[in-house]
């Protein structure tokens, strides 16, 4: 892994336009198969022993301390995401429309239409499907029965979505995608996932080169001990195994992170729901485990 002053560089290089983004990412990734990791270097461990204090900011304890950080890396994958995300709103904010025939050959491409059967005396919607009885259907409104049903074209949905993209029969979830996950949506979801298309192939290059300067400073933060305390062996141990630090009231209980104090150190009637809260979570995981289904 490069280190923390060659993080530092490659950010800036990118940034500026020194250096191409896919050299940037083969230089980051590539320093990882090596085996090193930055805080294995020399010049780590002395900026570290250069801030780490002489007890714990947790429990002020002398034992083993070690420079704990409160906050990790996220995952490349997930600033990637987001960009997209903001992306692709914005794209679709600027453009709200697409053409129809953009619609109807995404359609044909990529879903399967399965049309919702309709009354052909009143156009009556989902008439009752009959198994034992024939004529197969009975329309529930106009009480006409019927083994033809009478269907939407493809094309006729989308024209009546183009109309009125509120109309009641393009709410359906008639497309099913063709790819594995075989996904159900309407017209809306299916103008959704087009213009989002549009949106990355027209963008990718700056999505990948924000997202991974996001990336890059995530882990400049990191490197640059921005959000760190010491803390003793224990009380790292907690945090970053059960995400638990020691209670501020008591210093003698640890607690959620997302808590403001341990259970010992809350109110009589809160601690005894959270006692019961925690005791229906034990019955719960062990009828489970008696079930087979943990």
């Amino acid at each position: 892994m490069l280190t923390y002053d060659e993080l530092k560089e490659l950010r800036v290089k990118l940034e500026y336009g020194e250096i191409d983004l896919k050299i940037a990412k083969e230089l980051y990734w590539s320093s990882f198969k090596k085996g090193s990791r930055s805080w294995h270097s020399k010049k780590w461990k002395e900026r570290r022993d250069g801030l780490i204090k002489d007890r714990c900011q947790v429990c002020c304890s002398m034992e083993i301390l070690t420079l704990q950080h409160l906050s990790h890396p996220r995952k490349y994958s997930d600033y990637l995401t987001d960009v997209k995300k903001a992306y692709s709103k914005e794209f679709i904010n600027k453009t709200p429309e697409i053409d129809k025939c953009e619609l109807y050959d995404y359609t044909q491409k990529k879903y399967n239409y399965v049309p919702i059967p309709l009354c052909p005396n009143c156009k009556s919607r989902k008439p009752n499907d009959r198994i034992r009885k024939s004529p197969r259907f009975l329309c529930s409104k106009c009480r006409y029965e019927f083994d033809d049903a009478f269907y939407i074209t493809a094309m006729d949905l989308i024209s009546t979505f183009f109309e009125n993209n509120e109309a009641i029969e393009v709410r359906d979830k008639c497309f099913v995608s063709k790819d594995n996950w075989i996904n159900k949506h309407n017209l809306s979801n299916i103008q959704y996932w087009i213009q989002r298309e549009n949106a990355l192939n027209k963008y990718s290059e700056k999505i990948e080169k924000e997202a991974f300067l996001l990336y890059l400073n995530d882990n400049i933060k990191y490197l640059s001990f921005e959000d760190t305390i010491t803390a003793c062996k224990k009380c790292a141990s907690y945090f970053d195994l059960y995400n638990l630090e020691l209670c501020p009231l008591c210093k003698e209980y640890y607690k959620g992170v997302q808590y403001s104090t341990c259970i010992k150190c809350l109110p009589q009637e809160k601690q005894k729901l959270a006692l019961e809260k925690i005791e229906f979570g034990k019955q719960f995981n062990t009828m489970e485990k008696n079930l087979g289904i943990d």
